[in-house]
Formats: C-alpha cells, sequence, structure tokens
C-alpha cells in the first residue's frame, strides 16, 4: 500500500485509469450490448419481452445492490483481491448461461452470479481511481468511463456476428472468455492510505455518518431515478428499430453509433468537469435533462436519419453525465468514505436498474410498442435532474470542486480526534 498525505493526482493513478477503462468495457460495455441477445433470447425461449426483460435487469441490479459488499470488502482486504474474484465469477456466470435451457437459468447464470462479480469489479476500482485524483478526478473518470463507449462501439457488431455463426451458447462462451480478462485489471490496482482516513472511521461508523446526511440521501435518489431510465435504449432500442422493419444487422450497428459519440461525451464532459469553476452537480443536471428530452423525443422519429439523429445526441448527453455523476460524490462525503459512500449508492439505485427494463418490456407488451417505454425513460431522467437542484451551492457562482462539503469534518461522531493538519475545514 502507498501512502499519501493527499491524492497524487497521477503517478500509479494513471495505471489505474487504464485497469477502469478496461473493466468499464468488460462490463458495462457488455450489458450495453446484451440488447442484441435480447431478441435471440424471445425466439429461443418463446417468451414474452417482459420476461426475457429481467434477465439485463437482474444482471444491473445485483452488480449495484452488490456494490457495498465490494466496499467493505475493498476496505479490508484492499481492491486487488475483490476485483481478481468479481472476475473468475463473472466469466463463470456467462460460462454456465451458455448451457442454459430456461430463463431461470439465465436469471441466475448472467444475473445473479455474473452481476455478483460485477458488483466486486465495479465499484472498487472506481473507488480506487477517485482516491489517486483530486483536481483531475473528472478528467481521469471520463478517460476511464470511455471504455464503456469503445466497448458498445464494438462488441454491438461483434455480438450480432458471432449470434450469426455460433448461435447464443456459442457467443455467450466468447464472452465468457473475455469476462476473464477482469482478473489481470484487478492485478493492477494498488491501494493507496490518505491523511484523512484515520479521521473518517470504520465502516460501519461511515455508512451511519452517510445515512444522516441529506446532500447524500437526495443525490442518492437523484441517481436512482436517472438509473431508471437510462439504461432502456441499450436494453430495448434493437427491438424497437425491428418493430420499424430494420434488419438486425443495421439495427445493431446503430448501437455502435451511440457509443461513438457515447466516447466523446465522455472526454469532453471530464474535461469540462476540472475546467469549469462550480459544483460539478450542475453540469450533471444539464446532460441529464438533455438525455431525458432526447428519450422522450424517440417515438416522434420514425425515418432512419432522424433515428440516427437522436442516438448521436444519445449517445454523447448519455456517456457526458456518467463521468459527472461519479465527481459529484466526493464533493459531497470526501475521498475518505468514497468506498462506502459509492457502494450505497450503487446499492440504492440498482432499485432503478431492476425495474427500468422491465417496465419498459411490459409498457411493450400492454401497448404493442415502445412508444410508452421511451416516454416514461425520459420522465425518470428529467425527475432525476429536479432533485439535482437542491444539492449544496447549485446556485453559486463558484463552489469548491473538490472539497467535501461538511460531512467530512462533522460528525462521525467517533472518538478519534481531528487531526491538525489534513483536510482542513469545510
Amino acid at each position: 500500500m502507498a501512502y499519501r498525505a493527499e491524492p497524487p493526482d497521477g503517478g500509479w493513478g494513471w495505471m489505474v485509469v487504464l485497469s477502469a477503462f478496461f473493466q468499464s468495457a468488460l462490463v458495462f460495455g457488455v450489458l450495453r450490448s446484451f440488447g442484441v441477445f435480447f431478441v435471440e433470447f424471445v425466439a429461443a425461449f418463446e417468451e414474452p419481452a417482459a420476461r426475457v426483460s429481467w434477465i439485463a435487469s437482474i444482471g444491473i441490479a445485483v452488480q449495484q445492490f452488490g456494490s457495498p459488499v465490494g466496499s467493505v470488502l475493498s476496505t479490508k482486504f484492499g481492491p486487488r483481491p475483490v476485483v481478481m474474484t468479481g472476475g473468475i465469477l463473472a466469466a463463470l456466470g456467462m460460462l454456465l448461461a451458455s448451457f442454459a435451457t430456461s430463463l431461470t437459468h439465465l436469471y441466475l447464470s448472467i444475473g445473479l452470479l455474473s452481476g455478483s462479480g460485477w458488483a466486486l469489479t465495479f465499484t472498487p476500482t472506481l473507488a480506487c481511481l477517485s482516491r489517486y485524483f483530486s483536481r483531475r478526478r473528472s478528467l481521469a473518470t471520463g478517460l476511464a468511463l470511455t471504455g464503456v463507449g469503445l466497448s458498445s462501439f464494438a462488441f454491438a457488431p461483434l455480438f450480432q456476428w458471432l449470434l450469426n455463426h455460433y448461435a447464443w451458447r456459442g457467443a455467450l462462451l466468447l464472452v465468457s472468455a473475455l469476462s476473464l480478462h477482469l482478473v489481470a485489471c484487478g492485478a493492477l490496482l494498488r491501494p493507496l492510505s490518505l491523511a484523512e482516513d484515520p479521521v473518517v472511521g470504520g465502516p460501519g461508523a461511515q455508512i451511519t455518518s452517510l445515512l444522516c446526511h441529506g446532500p447524500f440521501l437526495r443525490y442518492t435518489i437523484a441517481i436512482t431515478l436517472i438509473n431508471t431510465g437510462y439504461f432502456i435504449p441499450y436494453v430495448h432500442l434493437v427491438a424497437h428499430l425491428r418493430d420499424l422493419g430494420w434488419d438486425p444487422l443495421p439495427a445493431a450497428f446503430l448501437l455502435s453509433v451511440a457509443a461513438i459519440s457515447d466516447l466523446v461525451g465522455r472526454v469532453a464532459s471530464g474535461w469540462l468537469g476540472d475546467a469549469v469553476p462550480g459544483p460539478v452537480a450542475r453540469l450533471l443536471m444539464l446532460w441529464t435533462t438533455l438525455t431525458g428530452v432526447i428519450l422522450a423525443l424517440y417515438p416522434v422519429a420514425e425515418v432512419p436519419t432522424g433515428l440516427v439523429a437522436l442516438t448521436v445526441a444519445y449517445g454523447f448527453t448519455s456517456g457526458a453525465l456518467t463521468p459527472v455523476a461519479f465527481s459529484v460524490l466526493p464533493e459531497l462525503v470526501g475521498t475518505g468514505k468514497i468506498y462506502c459512500g459509492l457502494g450505497l449508492v450503487q446499492m440504492v439505485e440498482s432499485i432503478g436498474g431492476l425495474l427500468g427494463a422491465p417496465l419498459s418490456g411490459y409498457l411493450r407488451d400492454v401497448t404493442g410498442n415502445y412508444t410508452a417505454s421511451f416516454v416514461v425513460a425520459g420522465a425518470f431522467l428529467l425527475a432525476g435532474s429536479g432533485v439535482l437542484i437542491t444539492l449544496p451551492h447549485f446556485f453559486c457562482v463558484s463552489a469548491p470542486t473538490s472539497k467535501p462539503q461538511d460531512l467530512v469534518t462533522e460528525a462521525l461522531d467517533t472518538k478519534v480526534p481531528l487531526p491538525e493538519e489534513g483536510l482542513g475545514e469545510d
């Protein structure tokens, strides 16, 4: 373990960024491209869209709901062994899914087992990255999460090609092999001890403090609402295009178009998050509002040109909101509580991830199209942007962008005295 008084803003942190880049690709790149399998599962198991939608939703929900487990284990043992174990579980789940004979098997293998592996990989890695950066945190997070965009661009047509040549069982075997690379990513993580760590107390004291902190709770509600509608295009856009008469390969390729735009959005937003003065929450609200409006406009566009334009816009704004969403949390709780804070946020927002896609599939089954699905998804994001306005210093012209709010120096009400030097004052 490396010992530093404050985040080094570089050094081995760039290797952590590299690890997070590949991990985000192998977790959320796979999840985003899983809509390609959606149509195959509906045909193979002869089940309605709502039931098939539970596969991805369970995986997302378990990844997020299990994040506190990964956070606590990383606090105790360090992120490296936890992430490597998660990589093994993620690969094993995809391997077992290739032998599935019912949707229940896919719920358990992809949803539960792979989801558990993702829970042990993504959150500890991103928390570790946040501890290595302060001034350049948004940029580092944006660069790390570009792995999602690049992998979505590559995985959607790749998975469709694999389905065409090896069917869904063979394709899942190869996805399992890809997921095993998460083990190598975990080996790159080096724990970092900071000066504020003794101040914030153990996991129990941190969680108690966070649950009594109003801005943290409001932020968690906002992220949960955003998460409910965020993944809908990646689960149902291909099916929506098929309903409009598109061929499978062009429909899958449109996800790749979104991925390219997503990549640009993440880097641009990461740079803006560090360059623009004031709280990062304002940028998060902007990108969330634009994403919600774009989702609500999807049913209006029926011609290919309009659908491509909306998809490019959606990819940019949805990609842009991600790095700033993760950068807001250290401002609220401090880097000392980032493991527990991020774990709690991911656990609560799993409610949105669990309900979003099945609700969209249910609306499709009831109405016969995806019009209501996209409108409701956009409404959830707009509601989340409304909650973000209530965060501290939102309307201030200038506010600290790398200092935590008063949670850092207040109240853990632990009996550990505050040091004379370290975090400083709020």
